[in-house]
């Protein structure tokens, strides 16, 4: 979601036993790496898929695609920098920040590349992980992402609710975990900014997806699919931002058919199929 209250009300539906995702012994692991200790939960095998959790989230809101994607993949669900387990004490954060950790962790892994799923934020960092990194990235879905921070990338309800919480926040005496809490906040108040010329430029079959009335705009959404060269346009009916949560099995399996099957352009008389 795009702010912790908001993602902490969706999460509220998952199944209890979902709660062992994000704090698993025998699946989790830490890599060192550029000042912090990157925590990551490994499932399944086969081909490697990363997955990308939202602002304010952790691996454990992944928990309805994990079992599902370990079926068929090697799944590497992350916790991002400075959420869960993966403890930050810079007093910033960027989105290029945290796709240059995953390209840390797939370089330590071995892993030349990747499938990737995202949600919300981690639909940015799927963005701009397959700019910063593209020969990492096999194929992306990705659902309620946004190009820039303002009324066009987010509806005005959130956008505002967005910038209440920074109001609130940057009024308090702050201990570390309420610094912690505006960083983040303030990551999606006034991030990410990706044109449309950088979309031109990613080449790996891409799913963008979106609910009907989801926190993302849908002339946006549409917007970030009609720009990345090879991409499928999914915009799930009577659904909001959670869409891997409400919709998950809808999500999980259109995304699966999209990774296993070639990417197909669909102009002429192919546009009447």
């Amino acid at each position: 979601m795009r702010t912790c209250l908001l993602l902490a009300l969706a999460t509220l539906t998952l199944h209890v036993y979902a709660q062992q995702y994000g704090n698993n012994p025998a699946a989790g692991h830490f890599l060192n790496t550029r000042g912090i200790q990157l925590y990551y939960e490994s499932y399944g095998s086969g081909e490697p898929l990363l997955l990308f959790h939202g602002n304010g989230g952790s691996i454990n809101n992944m928990s309805n695609q994990i079992p599902y994607f370990a079926a068929h993949y090697h799944v590497i669900a992350i916790d991002t920098r400075a959420h869960g387990k993966s403890v930050d004490p810079g007093d910033s954060l960027s989105f290029e920040q945290i796709v240059d950790d995953f390209s840390a962790l797939c370089d330590s892994l071995h892993l030349d590349s990747c499938y990737i799923v995202g949600w919300s934020d981690g639909g940015i960092d799927a963005i701009l992980f397959a700019l910063r990194h593209p020969a990492k990235v096999k194929k992306m879905a990705f659902t309620g992402a946004n190009l820039w921070p303002d009324t066009t990338g987010l509806t005005p309800f959130v956008f505002h609710l967005i910038q209440a919480e920074h109001d609130k926040l940057i009024k308090q005496h702050r201990n570390a975990q309420e610094n912690n809490a505006l960083k983040i906040v303030d990551l999606d108040l006034y991030q990410p900014h990706i044109t449309l010329d950088q979309l031109h430029q990613i080449h790996c079959p891409t799913f963008v997806i979106g609910g009907d009335h989801d926190a993302i705009p849908v002339p946006h959404t549409v917007l970030i699919a009609a720009n990345i060269p090879q991409s499928y346009l999914w915009i799930v009916p009577n659904s909001g931002h959670s869409v891997p949560i409400f919709k998950k099995d809808a999500f999980n399996s259109q995304i699966y058919d999209f990774f296993t099957h070639p990417y197909r352009k669909i102009e002429g008389t192919a546009t009447f199929q």
